[in-house]
């Protein structure tokens, strides 16, 4: 088990970046929230897991033990493998995942890439009681409020931690913006990473 990794960080992309630990350059895949913490060339520390599979080591690292807790009692769930586990935390904090399981909120739970109604309700089921109540200060969403994730800032981290200048990261926001807001119109939570690839096309067409 690897617990963690810190190191230099060498690279960012999209889905991950590569840190390097004891002269070995590591792929830790993250989600769009984590990655805007990084920069490239600076230290990091990240909390990790690894998933082992007959064919390939994956290591998906967190911003904290306490993502990494979660990310791994999702997978607990019937039909959540990593990438959904991933997926997961991409739209929810852990607090607003057991916020969505312990008032049994399907609607939250679907706004997540390959959850559809169904799964929502086996996610409830076998996560109830394994992913703790939640913090004092989230238990008001229990009366059906939704949290909705700070896309701007997140998108806008990301693009900087990539190189990015400022500006750029302004006017590429800007022009995913109309995509976040249909999101919102429709009662869908805006997805960072499908905003953060949006934003990068955008820069890479001028």
């Amino acid at each position: 088990m690897i617990a963690s990794v810190r190191g230099r960080v060498a690279a960012i992309g999209p889905d991950g970046a590569v840190v390097e630990v004891g002269g070995i350059g590591v792929l830790v895949h993250c989600t769009p929230a984590t990655l805007a913490t990084l920069r490239a060339g600076e230290e990091a520390r990240l909390a990790t897991s690894l998933v082992v599979r007959e064919e390939s080591l994956t290591l998906y690292g967190f911003a904290d033990d306490d993502e990494r807790r979660i990310f791994e009692l999702v997978q607990g769930a019937s039909g959540v493998g990593p990438k959904v586990a991933l997926a997961m935390l991409a739209v929810h904090t852990p607090n607003s995942l057991r916020v969505a399981v312990a008032g049994a909120d399907v609607k939250a739970l679907t706004r997540v890439p390959g959850v559809g109604p169904k799964g929502a309700q086996r996610i409830i089921v076998d996560l109830k009681d394994k992913l703790g109540a939640p913090e004092e200060a989230v238990n008001a969403a229990l009366d059906g409020r939704v949290f909705a994730p700070a896309w701007r800032d997140q998108v806008h981290s990301g693009l900087v931690g990539l190189g990015y200048s400022a500006k750029d990261a302004d006017e590429a926001v800007a022009a995913v913006s109309p995509q976040a807001d249909a999101a919102l119109a429709e009662g869908r939570t805006p997805q960072v990473a499908a905003l953060l690839k949006a934003a990068l096309r955008t820069l890479s067409v001028r």
